[in-house]
């Protein structure tokens, strides 16, 4: 059952333009594959709604509603994977298939999750960079929450998210650096740091790309793959329900 912000979450979703067509490919692939198999086909569905896309922006172009074309297109590229994401995992938890007392959400600004994402080296302050967050809440409360980088290509600052989780290690452990740098973590409960991507550009085979999988709670690529280091990313409703 969803709640009524999940409703206008996903009818947001459904109002952005240039969602339209791609949401037709999702919903096609929801009705070949089922809803949490779909996860694994956001590559596909991104590479197969490219043109519809490109029409739409040339349209746009026409009516000087933009006036950079590959500017729109970049940030369309980066907001589509999250709005695919957070579409499927919405109509995952509509399905039963999501716990009830599991959000997500790319307000990742919002206050409830403030010390969470929070470290404090000598007086300032460093957060992660964070696309989506999916939570957990207990009478009103925040219990656990997960932070997801998403990235079309691990050409973009992947290391950015990996290098905070370090820094969240050293921050909740007992070592020299921490008292060093005078680094200082408030939270009582760490949150889980994962990365998704769709690899547009066959990256992660890469040793150096490979290695920095390992530094995350958990990795994820939309595509349907078996590989030791990095899972599908279907597995991310098991994953929820279970660590959240």
């Amino acid at each position: 059952m969803l709640t009524a912000e999940e409703k206008l979450q996903i009818k947001r979703i459904e109002d952005t333009y240039y969602m339209v067509p791609i949401l037709q490919k999702v919903k096609a692939k929801i009705q070949e594959h089922g809803t949490i198999k779909a996860l694994d086909y956001i590559h596909e569905i991104l590479i197969s709604s490219k043109d519809d896309v490109e029409k739409m922006l040339d349209v746009r172009i026409r009516n000087k509603e933009i006036t950079d074309k590959s500017q729109a297109r970049k940030s369309i590229a980066g907001s589509a994977f999250s709005n695919i994401l957070q579409y499927i995992f919405l109509k995952c938890k509509e399905k039963n298939k999501v716990h009830n007392d599991i959000f997500i959400t790319n307000k990742t600004r919002d206050r409830l999750f403030e010390n969470m994402v929070t470290i404090h080296v000598d007086g300032e302050t460093q957060k992660p960079d964070m696309d989506l967050i999916i939570y957990s809440k207990d009478a009103g409360k925040l219990k656990r929450c997960m932070i997801i980088s998403l990235k079309t290509s691990l050409r973009e600052r992947a290391g950015q998210t990996y290098k905070w989780k370090l820094l969240l290690e050293i921050a909740t452990g007992s070592n020299e650096v921490k008292s060093k740098y005078n680094i200082d973590y408030k939270a009582e409960k760490m949150p889980l740091v994962c990365f998704a991507t769709v690899n547009f550009y066959n990256e992660i085979n890469n040793p150096q790309h490979r290695g920095m999988f390992k530094f995350f709670d958990k990795s994820f690529i939309g595509k349907p793959i078996k590989a030791d280091f990095i899972s599908n990313l279907s597995s991310i409703v098991d994953y929820v329900n279970s660590s959240l």
